[in-house]
């Protein structure tokens, strides 16, 4: 489970792309969001390569609703602990 920044990790990503470009020093923070972005990518598909189950939350919403991220982990682990085969 990752909890992702939402200006880090490129929440809306568009938009907020779009105001960086206008800002300060923007071909760094260009540069800086979308290299973000594309590592959580990455790390997301090596994890699930490896059999991970790969939950990401934004900040805001774990912030205002951590109930909701809560019950989301919740229900992978049960989905996963399903579909595994006891061995004793």
């Amino acid at each position: 489970m990752f909890c992702d920044g939402d200006f880090w990790h490129g929440r809306d990503l568009e938009e907020r792309l779009a105001r960086l470009a206008r800002g300060h020093n923007a071909p760094y923070w260009l540069a800086k969001i979308r290299r973000d972005v594309e590592r959580d990518r990455r790390h997301d598909d090596r994890l699930r390569e490896r059999g991970w189950i790969v939950l990401r939350f934004w900040e805001g919403d774990v912030r205002t609703h951590a109930d909701h991220a809560a019950v989301k982990v919740r229900r992978a682990v049960r989905r996963r602990r399903r579909r595994r085969p006891v061995i004793p």
